[in-house]
């Protein structure tokens, strides 16, 4: 069991290594937030087999991280048809 919570750990901290170190591309952003979504969500599922709990706030969460990554999608398409790439450095936010 420790060896299943290390893993997700793990799978959070490399979310987050790629997340900051790869800021320059919107595509591979959305992939890491995405890699990080699923790690919360083993790490919340392990959690409620853990203490026998319902697991109906997994489905609550499922529905939020597909809202997100819709969202993610969506700004990543509208950039790419505007700036035509989705390098952060293509366009100014003023």
């Amino acid at each position: 069991m420790m060896n299943m919570w290390m893993i997700i750990f793990l799978m959070f901290l490399v979310g987050n290594m790629i997340f900051v170190s790869k800021h320059k591309h919107l595509l591979i952003m959305l992939l890491s937030l995405e890699f990080i979504v699923l790690s919360m969500y083993l790490l919340l599922m392990l959690y409620l087999i853990m203490i026998e709990f319902d697991m109906y706030m997994l489905m609550v969460f499922l529905v939020f991280s597909v809202c997100e990554g819709a969202l993610g999608i969506s700004i990543l398409v509208s950039m790419i048809r505007t700036h035509g790439n989705d390098y952060f450095q293509s366009f100014n936010l003023l």
